[in-house]
């Protein structure tokens, strides 16, 4: 998770796309939970492969991973050389049964890691594979070939960036084989590389065919992946106790932090409200915003607000930053 995340600009100008929350949890948060979910094997170590994103938020991703009953480690990517070389950077935790997963997509999986499975990579059928890597398959259903962003169409099988490892020190092998050979593909060491290499050397490759396949992408992806999550949890309890809520319609399902007070509103469906956010005399659906954000009287949807934002006298499809100020009535 160490790139700059321009696509979710402006974002990821203050904060890590993994961390940008949906439905009340960063995204990087979420794609954990639901790795332990197909998991057989108790996770023991999480290792985050991150740039300069300082103290606090090192801390916080600590603090995910022994949520989940598993040893933290940071390790820094101090310059984009491509998925093989991010990976390798956590050399020293390529041990033993791994999954190596990029944190900017969910997904919902009704299946359990086969561990006695050798390699497998995780896919969804797509309507347009010319925009993805995309895998073939023989007819023992083992994968034969990665074909990146294909022009005529070879498979609908896209790779979602999630994969398993029976043996994390083979993997290591082979991109430490790219990194002292100089092998690159437009100025990058590519993990597709790798797992060539690991094909023609004998491992054999088993699709993960999942249910749901959620894109953390752009602005758009991430307010409709913030819907499917929240329609996934539509049972569940997503009103904090401490929300004050007054005069006021919400449209489930809908998430809302701790100490959110809304009044005069209608909001949702599709919403989720970060803590000490307020909002008044709003209409909101389908959006997300972020925490101690203020809005009042605006009509929004498809829109995401960021921390500290304060946006008065609105209606428009929006995409707000931390801490901007957005007000048409000022005179």
């Amino acid at each position: 998770m160490a790139g700059m995340g321009k696509r979710m600009r402006p974002h990821t100008l203050t904060v890590p796309k993994p961390l940008i929350p949906i439905a009340g949890k960063p995204i990087v948060q979420r794609l954990l939970e639901e790795i332990a979910l197909v998991s057989s094997r108790q996770i023991d170590e999480i290792a985050f492969i991150i740039g300069d994103f300082g103290t606090e938020i090192e801390q916080q991703l600590i603090e995910i991973a022994e949520s989940l009953g598993a040893k933290g480690t940071i390790y820094y990517q101090q310059q984009a050389l491509g998925t093989a070389h991010a990976i390798y950077c956590a050399e020293p935790s390529l041990n033993g049964e791994i999954v190596v997963a990029f944190a900017d997509t969910l997904f919902k999986a009704d299946f359990t890691i086969d561990v006695e499975t050798e390699a497998s990579i995780w896919v969804q059928k797509v309507s347009d594979p010319s925009a993805f890597g995309v895998v073939k398959l023989d007819e023992q259903g083992f994968i034969t070939d990665f074909i990146e962003k294909p022009k005529k169409f070879v498979s609908d099988l896209a790779i979602i960036g999630i994969y398993f490892f029976k043996d994390g020190a083979n993997l290591r092998k082979e991109l430490k084989y790219l990194l002292d050979n100089d092998i690159k593909v437009n100025g990058e060491y590519q993990l597709t590389d790798a797992l060539e290499n690991m094909k023609n050397n004998g491992v054999k490759f088993s699709p993960g065919q999942i249910k749901e396949w959620m894109d953390c992408g752009n602005k758009d992806a991430t307010v409709h992946t913030n819907q499917r999550i929240l329609e996934y949890h539509k049972n569940d309890e997503l009103i904090s106790d401490s929300a004050e809520i007054y005069n006021s319609i919400i449209i489930s399902p809908c998430f809302i932090g701790k100490n959110v007070v809304i009044k005069d509103s209608i909001i949702g469906p599709h919403v989720s409200i970060g803590k000490d956010s307020t909002i008044e005399k709003a209409i909101v659906s389908n959006s997300i915003i972020q925490r101690n954000a203020s809005l009042k009287s605006i009509t929004i949807t498809n829109s995401m607000i960021g921390n500290h934002a304060y946006v008065k006298d609105v209606t428009v499809e929006m995409n707000v930053g931390d801490y901007a100020q957005i007000d048409f009535d000022i005179k």
